[in-house]
C-alpha cells in the first residue's frame, strides 16, 4: 500500500475520510428526518436541531440520574423526542397546516429558541462528556480506526435504509404519503387522518433524537450542540432536493466526505464546502438533485 495519496500521508488521508463519514451519518440522519417532515406535512421544521440536542440530553440524564447506559438511552431517547414533537404537533402545529408555510417556520424556531434557551439556563453552555460505549478500535498498518466510529456509520446508513423502505416500499408508508396528498379520499379508507400526520412528526423528530444518542459520545452534549448543526443540515435538504428521502441520504454521506477530504487537500474551505456546494446545485438544479423538476 503507498504511503501517501496526491501528496497527503495515507494515514492523514483515512482519518480525515472517518471523520468525513461520520459527519455525513449525521447529516444523513438529520436531514432524512427535515425530509419526511417537509415531504409528508410540508413544515419546515427549525426545532430540529432542538430536538438532536434533547435527544443528547435525554441520553446524559438516564446515565447521571438513573444509572441506564448508551444502549437504553438509544432506544428510549428516539421515543422521548418524539413524544414531545407529538405534543408540539397536536397542540400547535396542527391549527397552522392550512397556512403558509412561514408561520410553522416560525413557530418551530420560537420552540427551538425556547428549548435551547431553557437547557442552557439550567446547564449553561459549557459541554459535558459523555463515555463511549465501545472502547477499542481497528489497528490497521495504516490508521487507528475506533470501533465506535464505525458503529455509528454502520448505525446510521442501516436506519436511513430502513427509513426509506418504510416510507417508499410499504403500506404504512403508502398511508403517509396518502395522507398527505389526498386526505379526503384517505379518510373514505377509515384512515385517521390527523393521527397519521402527528406519528409523521414524531418519526421525522425521533430519527433526531436517535442522532443526538450517537453524537453524545463524539461530541459533548451542551445546549447549543443543535444550532451548530441545523444550518449545515439545512443545506444538505437543499441539495438533495427539499422532501426527497434519496436525497437526504445521499447528500448527506457524499457531502460528509467531500468535507472531509476538502480538509486534507484544501483546508481553508473545508468549513465552506457544503454551502458552496448548495449555491452550485441552486444555480444548475434549483430543485436540488433528488427534487422534482
Amino acid at each position: 500500500m503507498p504511503d501517501a495519496i496526491f501528496g497527503v500521508p495515507i494515514a492523514a488521508f483515512v482519518g480525515q475520510l472517518l471523520v468525513g463519514m461520520i459527519n455525513g451519518s449525521f447529516y444523513a440522519l438529520m436531514s432524512l428526518g427535515l425530509a419526511i417532515i417537509f415531504g409528508l406535512l410540508h413544515v419546515v421544521n427549525f426545532a430540529h436541531g432542538a430536538q438532536y440536542m434533547l435527544g443528547a440530553f435525554v441520553a446524559w440524564g438516564l446515565l447521571e440520574y438513573t444509572g441506564l447506559g448508551y444502549w437504553w438511552a438509544l432506544l428510549i431517547a428516539p421515543f422521548v423526542v418524539g413524544g414531545v414533537g407529538i405534543v408540539l404537533e397536536r397542540t400547535m402545529l396542527r391549527r397552522l397546516y392550512h397556512l403558509d408555510h412561514v408561520y410553522a417556520l416560525l413557530l418551530t424556531f420560537g420552540f427551538a429558541l425556547i428549548l435551547e434557551g431553557s437547557f442552557r439556563l439550567k446547564f449553561g453552555a459549557t459541554g459535558m462528556p459523555y463515555a463511549s460505549p465501545i472502547s477499542g478500535g481497528l489497528d490497521t498498518s495504516f490508521a487507528y480506526l475506533p470501533w465506535y466510529r464505525l458503529w455509528v456509520i454502520g448505525a446510521s446508513f442501516t436506519l436511513c435504509l430502513a427509513t426509506w423502505f418504510v416510507i417508499e416500499r410499504t403500506q404504512l408508508g403508502s398511508y403517509l404519503r396518502a395522507a398527505n396528498e389526498k386526505p379526503n379520499l384517505v379518510r373514505t379508507f377509515g384512515i385517521n387522518v390527523p393521527r397519521m400526520l402527528m406519528l409523521t412528526y414524531g418519526l421525522g423528530v425521533g430519527l433526531a433524537g436517535f442522532s443526538g444518542v450517537m453524537a453524545a459520545p463524539i461530541y459533548q452534549v451542551n445546549p447549543l450542540m443543535g444550532s451548530n448543526l441545523i444550518i449545515v443540515v439545512f443545506a444538505v435538504v437543499v441539495i438533495g432536493g427539499m422532501g426527497s428521502i434519496v436525497g437526504s441520504i445521499v447528500a448527506g454521506f457524499g457531502l460528509g466526505i467531500l468535507e472531509g477530504l476538502a480538509k486534507v487537500f484544501y483546508p481553508e474551505i473545508a468549513g465552506m464546502v457544503v454551502f458552496i456546494a448548495m449555491l452550485l446545485t441552486l444555480i444548475v438544479r434549483p430543485n436540488g438533485l433528488f427534487g422534482n423538476h
